[in-house]
């Protein structure tokens, strides 16, 4: 078959562009590069992960035929995952917190998941979300638990593939990688990679209030302070993905300043995207002043907006927060 291509959904993920941000990359002398993973077929970077997961299952016959995917997410893993199913013929049972977008949540009831809304608690409440999902699995026929928190195939996703993308397409000349964290797998898979190919290349986590990591890299111990309207990211663990990741500093973002980048990227760039990718955008962008011009820094555009318009694409909601700018 030609190789522009895809023999269906699944050959259709990842190989994703990079693109400049040129708006902040003219004004601070920079290359600030995203990694276009709202591009992926599924509509975000979890598309990755969700593939290394089942196929893992499938190779270790955990996942047998006419089987159940069980999983527990905020939501980009769960479309992820209910695509593949759909294309690879296994049922998909969502577990995901009541305060998500009502786009993504809606979003997988039309591609034929089963979604059960739980509450918002932290995940040492028995209730928290990724926990209902373990016991749902348990009890039912046939199924598997994706756990893309602690199951590495979803590190190993991003070191066989985001990071020798990221590597390939700007020829090895990167000197920062920058992302936030959730699972831990796009961050660490990626970061590990590419300091294989040049350990001199700076892999830094960007955290929005609310989240533990931020602390853990500068202190070693996990401290939350504050809250954060972004889905999807931040984590008051450290998950399987995380253990023994490459870092070499973090930085913190808060709810203003990712708006504030979120509304400049789409008024200047045309970039409509999600909560996730103003935290790393505006981490992106406080890097490179602080770096000077001459760099390139490379973070990833993890979904669209279109799953967060009644949010914070909504300006009674951005002011519900004292967020409307």
């Amino acid at each position: 078959m030609p190789r522009n291509i895809a023999r269906g959904f699944i050959e259709a993920i990842g190989k994703t562009p990079l693109i400049r941000i040129s708006s902040l990359s003219d004004e601070t002398g920079c290359e600030i590069l995203g990694k276009a993973e709202f591009l992926n077929p599924g509509g975000s970077v979890k598309d990755r992960a969700a593939l290394y997961i089942i196929e893992e299952a499938e190779r270790t016959g955990k996942l047998k035929p006419g089987g159940t995917v069980v999983e527990g997410t905020a939501g980009n893993t769960g479309i992820g995952i209910t695509h593949i199913c759909n294309a690879k013929g296994y049922k998909t049972i969502i577990i995901i917190p009541e305060t998500q977008s009502k786009e993504k949540i809606e979003t997988l009831q039309t591609l034929g998941a089963e979604v059960r809304l739980v509450p918002a608690v932290p995940y040492a409440n028995e209730n928290n979300y990724v926990r209902v999902a373990e016991r749902v699995a348990q009890v039912t026929p046939n199924a598997i638990w994706a756990n893309q928190f602690d199951n590495l195939a979803n590190k190993q996703a991003h070191y066989e593939t985001t990071g020798p993308e990221i590597w390939e397409d700007t020829n090895g000349k990167i000197d920062v990688w920058v992302t936030s964290l959730g699972t831990g797998g796009t961050y660490s898979g990626t970061a590990a990679y590419l300091k294989e190919k040049n350990s001199k290349i700076k892999c830094i986590t960007a955290d929005p209030m609310g989240s533990g990591i931020y602390s853990f890299v500068k202190t070693g111990k996990i401290q939350i302070e504050g809250s954060s309207i972004t889905e999807g990211i931040g984590q008051g663990r450290i998950t399987k993905n995380m253990e023994g990741m490459l870092v070499d500093d973090a930085i913190q973002i808060d709810d203003k300043e990712c708006i504030r980048i979120l509304y400049h990227i789409l008024q200047k760039d045309g970039l409509f995207m999600g909560g996730s990718v103003g935290i790393n955008v505006a981490a992106a962008y406080s890097l490179a002043k602080r770096l000077g011009p001459g760099h390139t820094i490379v973070t990833v555009l993890c979904d669209s907006g279109a799953r967060y318009q009644s949010k914070i694409y909504n300006h009674e909601f951005l002011k519900s927060k004292g967020l409307l700018l």
